[in-house]
C-alpha cells in the first residue's frame, strides 16, 4: 500500500514535470517567434534590397556624377592624331536659305570635317546636342555653329553600343559646365567626304584664328576634354553668338 508520503511526492514529481513541460513549450514558442519575426526581417531587408538596388545602381552609374575623362577610352588609347591648323575663310559669309546666295545650299570644305568656311545665315539649334544620322542638322547649319564657337564631334557609322552611348552622356554632361556649354555631338556626313582609315571620331573648332581639328580612333572623354580646354569656346569669330 503506498504512503500519504510517496503518494505527495508523486504528485509533487508530476508538478514538476508539468512545470517542465511548459517552460520548454514555452522556450520552443520564444524561439520559433524570433525565428518568425527574424525571417520577416530578413524578408523585409531583401524586398527593400531588391527595391533600393535599381536605384543604387542607377546612382552609381549617373553620368552626371563621373569626370569627363572616365567616358570612353583614355586620350593616350584613342588613337588621336596630332591637332591639324587650317586657315580659316567664311567669317560672316552666309549662304543658302536666308542669305543673298540663296541658290548656294551645298557647302564643299576642303577639310573634314570642316573647320571654317561659308555656311549657312543660321546655326543648328543650340538646345539640342546629340544628333544622330537621321536627324542630324546640315553641315552648312553646323559650321555657323563653329563659328560660335562651338566644339562639334562627329562620328562615323562604326561607332556603336558602349561608345555611342559615351558620346551620348558626354553630350549630355559636358554642356552644364558653363565654361563648356557650345558643345554638339553629330553623325559624320560621309557626302562631304571619308574619315582616313582607321579614324572614326573627329573634334572641330573655329578660332578667331585658324580653323582646328583632331581625329581619333576611339571615344575618348579625356581625349575631348584636352581639345576643349586648349581651344577655349571664348576664342572664337562670334563668340557671342548662340
Amino acid at each position: 500500500m503506498v504512503s500519504r508520503g510517496e503518494q505527495n511526492q508523486t504528485a509533487k514529481d508530476r508538478r514538476q514535470k508539468l512545470a517542465e513541460l511548459r517552460r520548454q513549450q514555452q522556450a520552443a514558442e520564444r524561439r520559433r517567434t524570433i525565428l518568425l519575426v527574424s525571417l520577416s526581417v530578413l524578408i523585409g531587408l531583401g524586398l527593400i534590397g531588391a527595391a533600393a538596388a535599381p536605384i543604387a545602381i542607377k546612382w552609381y552609374n549617373d553620368p552626371a556624377r563621373k569626370p569627363v575623362s572616365a567616358f570612353g577610352v583614355s586620350a593616350s588609347a584613342a588613337a588621336c592624331d596630332p591637332v591639324i591648323t587650317d586657315p580659316a575663310t567664311g567669317n560672316g559669309d552666309h549662304v543658302g536659305p536666308g542669305s543673298q546666295k540663296p541658290d548656294v545650299t551645298t557647302v564643299r570644305y576642303a577639310t573634314v570635317p570642316p573647320t571654317s568656311g561659308q555656311h549657312w545665315a543660321f546655326p543648328a539649334p543650340f538646345e539640342r546636342k546629340f544628333y544622330t544620322a537621321q536627324d542630324r542638322p546640315r553641315m552648312e547649319e553646323l559650321v555657323h555653329n563653329l563659328e560660335h564657337g562651338y566644339t562639334v564631334v562627329w562620328y562615323d557609322d562604326t561607332i556603336k553600343g558602349a561608345e555611342l552611348q559615351a558620346l551620348k552622356d558626354l553630350a549630355g554632361k559636358i554642356p552644364k559646365d558653363p565654361r563648356t556649354s557650345k558643345f554638339i555631338v553629330s553623325a559624320w556626313d560621309p557626302a562631304y567626304g571619308e574619315f582616313p582609315a582607321g579614324k572614326h571620331v573627329a573634334m572641330s573648332r573655329w578660332t578667331s584664328k585658324n580653323g582646328v581639328r583632331q581625329l581619333c580612333g576611339k571615344v575618348s572623354g579625356e581625349a575631348i576634354a584636352e581639345f576643349m580646354k586648349k581651344y577655349p569656346q571664348a576664342d572664337a569669330p562670334e563668340p557671342n553668338g548662340a
